[in-house]
C-alpha cells in the first residue's frame, strides 16, 4: 500500500515531525534530532540534541547563539541526498537568507518538501531558490494575499541613494532586520553603485563580518561610535528596526527614518512606524511568486504554515490543488511577521 504524507511528516506540539526519520524540522522547542531550514530565530532555536542543516546556517547559529548551541551536530551539503532513520533528504537553495535551505523527504516514491521561508526575487547574498517537484508542497504565507506585489527591489535601493542625494545634509537611517535582510541592502547598494562607507549598528556588526568571512562583497560597513553620530552628514546608517524611533537615532544630524520591509507595502503602517521613507524590500515572496512557485513544483497538495494561509488556501481549491492551514505557532519572528488585526485590516490600502 502507497505511504502517505501523514505517515512522512505529522504536526506535534514542537511543530511538524517526521516518525520514520525520527526528527523535527524548525521546531519552535528544543528536541533531540532537529532539521533547521535556516537562521532565524523563529526557526532556528538553540538547546537541542543534534542540529542538521547546511554549513552556513550552522555557523549562523553558533554566531547567534555560542559554539554550544547544541550537543552535536551534521552539516547537509545542498544537493547531497542522506539517509536518515528510513527516509531520504535533500537539502535545496530557498533563495531567502545566506544558507536557507528547502527540505525534501522522500520515501517510497512520496516526497513532501518543507519550503522553510522562501523568495523567488534574485539576491545577491544568498544562492537561488530551486524549484524540487514534489507531491506535498509545504509552504509559508507571509505576504499571502493579492495586494502583496513587491516592487523592483533595485529600485527600492535607488529611492535610498536619490535621497541622500536631495538631503546631503542628513543622515538616513535604515531599519533592516539583522539576518539577511540588513545585508542585502548593504549588497544591492554596492550594486547601485555607492561606493562610500556604510555605518553599521553594533547589533549588526557580527552577522556582516561572517557574510562578510562567507565571500559576500559588503565593502566598507564601520560601526557607528556614539561621539561621530552627530557628524554623520549624508550618510547610510543600518540599524534594527527597533532603534529607527529610539533615541539613539535622534543623535544624527536631522535624521531620515527609513524602513526596509515587505510591510511598507501598507502605507498605514509606515505611518504608524513614524517611516518617512518606506523601502518595500522583503525577504519573502509576493503573491504572484506564492502561486507561481506552487504551480512550479507540481504538488497535488499544498500545506500552508504562517501568515495569511486562508487566502492561500482558497486560491490553491480554485486550482484543484487539495490544501490546508497548519496553523503552526512560533514562526514569523525574524521582523516580517503577520501584524496584528488592526493592521491586517488595512492592506487594502496598499492597493490603492
Amino acid at each position: 500500500m502507497p505511504i502517505s504524507a501523514s505517515e512522512l511528516l505529522t504536526l506535534t506540539r514542537e511543530g511538524l515531525y517526521c516518525p520514520l526519520g525520527r526528527f523535527h524540522v524548525d521546531p519552535t522547542w528544543p528536541v533531540e534530532r532537529a532539521l533547521i531550514t535556516h537562521g532565524h530565530a523563529d526557526h532556528a532555536r538553540s538547546g537541542h540534541g543534534h542540529v542538521l542543516a547546511t554549513p552556513e546556517t550552522l555557523r549562523i547559529m553558533a554566531v547567534r547563539y555560542g559554539a554550544d548551541f547544541c550537543r552535536t551536530r551534521q552539516e547537509a551539503r545542498l544537493g547531497d541526498e542522506m539517509r536518515v532513520g528510513d527516509v531520504t533528504l535533500r537539502f535545496a537553495p530557498a533563495g531567502h537568507v545566506l544558507g536557507s535551505a528547502q527540505v525534501a523527504i522522500e520515501k517510497d516514491g512520496k516526497r513532501i518538501v518543507v519550503s522553510g521561508d522562501y523568495k523567488r526575487a534574485s539576491d545577491p547574498t544568498c544562492l537561488p531558490f530551486e524549484v524540487v517537484p514534489c507531491d506535498v508542497f509545504i509552504t509559508e504565507a507571509t505576504f499571502g494575499l493579492p495586494v502583496f506585489t513587491h516592487p523592483d527591489t533595485r529600485g527600492e535601493v535607488r529611492k535610498l541613494i536619490d535621497s541622500v542625494k536631495l538631503f546631503p545634509e542628513r543622515a538616513h537611517i535604515v531599519g533592516a532586520y539583522a539576518l539577511g535582510k540588513a545585508q542585502r541592502v548593504m549588497a544591492l547598494l554596492r550594486e547601485e553603485g555607492w561606493d562610500r562607507p556604510i555605518h553599521l549598528h553594533g547589533a549588526m556588526e557580527k552577522l556582516t563580518e561572517l557574510y562578510k568571512q562567507e565571500g559576500i562583497a559588503l565593502g566598507d560597513t564601520p560601526k557607528v561610535a556614539a561621539a561621530d553620530r552627530k557628524d554623520l552628514h549624508g550618510a547610510i546608517v543600518i540599524c534594527p528596526p527597533s532603534s529607527i524611533q529610539d533615541v539613539w537615532s535622534r543623535k544624527f544630524p536631522d535624521p531620515v527614518t527609513a524602513f526596509a520591509s515587505g510591510w511598507m507595502r501598507v502605507r498605514a503602517r509606515a505611518r504608524q512606524k513614524g517611516v518617512e521613507l518606506p523601502l518595500v524590500i522583503s525577504d519573502h515572496s509576493d503573491w504572484p511568486d506564492l502561486c507561481r512557485t506552487i504551480r512550479d513544483t507540481g504538488a497535488e497538495e499544498v500545506w500552508v504554515t504562517h501568515g495569511q494561509e486562508d487566502a492561500l488556501v482558497h486560491w490553491c481549491g480554485t486550482q484543484g490543488i487539495k490544501a490546508k492551514p497548519l496553523h503552526l505557532l512560533g514562526y514569523g519572528d525574524d521582523g516580517e511577521a503577520e501584524p496584528d488585526p488592526a493592521q491586517a485590516a488595512e492592506t487594502a490600502e496598499a492597493s490603492a
